[in-house]
């Protein structure tokens, strides 16, 4: 039971390391704050989501415990958590390693379906498995997307009609070149900046509020949203595996524990990931930031009580390439690079689940 609790730790800690950032990438993108402190705030409300999981997400408990899909006897082999564990984790920690932003639902569910084919005399119910898994997996960024392409227009009308301006940035330099006779001739130049060099503002108020207080606040409470909405969505699936491994940790122990893992493995490894999400997919200000944020929590947050298992990592990345692309700022060579990663999550974590199941059959 020991070892089996030391390997669910390894993707409780590949997922903090991978996903926590990722709800408040667009206030670190943006220029709203610094690493240091997106980080605390991202930690800190996953954790409460993490918590808040085990009344919220029986559902997804038993989805990704594999009693939906996978045969009782598959389940009871000794080996098979091992196996799902350790495919689930390698993945997402070869990802994080890389920087790439992969979805540890992905990683899991291709573990479980990939130990649960090379178990012998498995049984596995693939239409169910779709319904329940690869369905949400695969519709979940195309909602994002469509989302944010649709509703950042009305949002950025919104913004208009309540007498919220956004004011250009602009970046003054000074150079001297030294002339022949001793004397030196600055040149004076300017030019509209960028989210490296300075960051957008916002003029104006809403009912007495300035307008710039008003966004950073609501960006912030939008990145907590996405924060809360992972936890509550990623903490039940890596519960299950608890579950599966050592069936007498139960309740709200199993979700305290994964909880914590998660945080520490953000809090110490989430800087790669981070670069990622914030920089490199598309530039954008704070007005941004919050819709993308704002789509991304509603989403999350309306699946996990009805048990649709949306990635996170999909459904935040969706929502970052539908801004980019109304704004034409997305990246999209790091748009693709993403993609690819996506694409080859599932048979990699499928891979490596039925290689270790082989593995612990010939270790007996």
């Amino acid at each position: 039971m020991l070892l089996a609790l030391a390997c669910v730790a390894l993707p409780a800690w590949a997922n903090g390391a991978n996903d926590n950032f990722k709800g408040v990438a667009t206030l670190f993108g943006s220029g709203v704050t610094h690493y240091r402190r997106a980080l605390y705030w991202a930690t800190a409300t996953t954790l409460a989501g993490s918590v808040a999981a085990v009344w919220l997400t029986a559902h997804l408990v038993a989805a990704f415990s594999g009693k939906l899909f996978v045969s009782a006897d598959t389940l009871a082999l000794t080996g098979f958590p091992l196996a799902v564990t350790g495919a689930c984790a390698a993945t997402v920690l070869l990802a994080t390693r890389i920087g790439a932003p992969i979805s540890t639902t992905h990683a899991l569910a291709g573990a479980l379906l990939g130990a649960a084919f090379a178990a012998p005399g498995s049984v596995v119910d693939w239409a169910k498995a779709g319904k329940q898994i690869f369905l949400p997996l695969a519709v979940g960024p195309l909602l994002a997307i469509a989302a944010a392409v649709l509703l950042y227009p009305l949002l950025s009308f919104a913004r208009q009609r309540l007498g919220i301006t956004r004011n250009s940035c602009v970046c003054v330099g000074e150079q001297l070149t030294p002339q022949l006779d001793g004397t030196a001739v600055m040149r004076v130049s300017a030019s509209l900046g960028d989210a490296a060099s300075c960051r957008s503002a916002y003029s104006g108020q809403v009912v007495g509020v300035p307008s710039q207080t008003l966004i950073d606040g609501l960006h912030y409470l939008s990145a907590g949203m996405v924060s809360f909405a992972r936890g509550v969505n990623d903490t039940p699936k890596i519960v299950a595996l608890v579950l599966m491994s050592a069936p007498r940790m139960q309740g709200m122990g199993a979700f305290w524990a994964v909880g914590l893992t998660i945080a520490l493995g953000g809090l110490l490894g989430a800087r790669r990931v981070a670069e990622t999400m914030s920089t490199k997919i598309t530039a954008m200000n704070a007005g941004q930031g919050l819709s993308a944020n704002l789509i991304t929590a509603t989403l999350v947050m309306a699946a996990s009580p009805l048990g649709l298992p949306l990635s996170t990592t999909h459904v935040s990345c969706g929502a970052l390439f539908g801004i980019g692309a109304v704004t034409r700022q997305a990246r999209w060579k790091t748009i693709a690079g993403i993609f690819a990663a996506w694409l080859i999550t599932l048979p990699l974590a499928a891979s490596l689940g039925a290689g270790l199941m082989r593995l612990t059959l010939l270790i007996g």
